[in-house]
């Protein structure tokens, strides 16, 4: 089949997140069929996140887990941070992880077409709230995301 001829699939089995092309690319059936651009992170975007409050956006394999309508941010898709072995890292400093990192879409109030300057968030992935809204259909609960530096 030419690739011109091939149906974009329905879902995503896989999410790839690039922090530092900025880049989220949607898979299926092991081919990329999406890719969004210019992501936006944490205040801190380098590196992974080890502790509660140091704004890393993490890096790893984890799952998007649920979802939350009522976000702060227009729709929002959980993350599964932290991991076992981000708790035992932390346990070992005697500090909390954190968690509730999503991807998500801009802040509720703002204007639907504008978005945030840079990197703002505390740790999550933001994107447009176009874009959200088409994750958000694209993305079922249970899909791996593996996060790279």
């Amino acid at each position: 089949m030419r690739r011109a001829d091939r149906v974009m699939p329905s879902v995503a089995d896989f999410v790839l997140v690039d922090k530092s092309d900025r880049l989220l690319v949607l898979y299926s059936g092991g081919h990329a069929f999406k890719a969004y651009r210019d992501l936006q992170f944490g205040d801190a975007p380098l590196g992974h996140k080890r502790f509660e409050g140091d704004e890393r956006t993490p890096e790893g394999r984890y799952t998007i887990d649920t979802r939350n309508p009522q976000s702060a941010y227009h729709l929002s898709l959980r993350v599964s941070y932290p991991n076992a072995a981000d708790r035992a890292y932390a346990a070992r400093y005697g500090r909390s992880p954190g968690g509730d990192i999503f991807i998500h879409g801009q802040p509720n109030g703002l204007a639907s077409d504008l978005r945030m300057r840079g990197d703002w968030t505390d740790g999550c992935i933001a994107l447009s709230n176009a874009e959200i809204e088409e994750l958000w259909r694209l993305i079922p609960d249970g899909t791996p995301i593996e996060i790279r530096p």
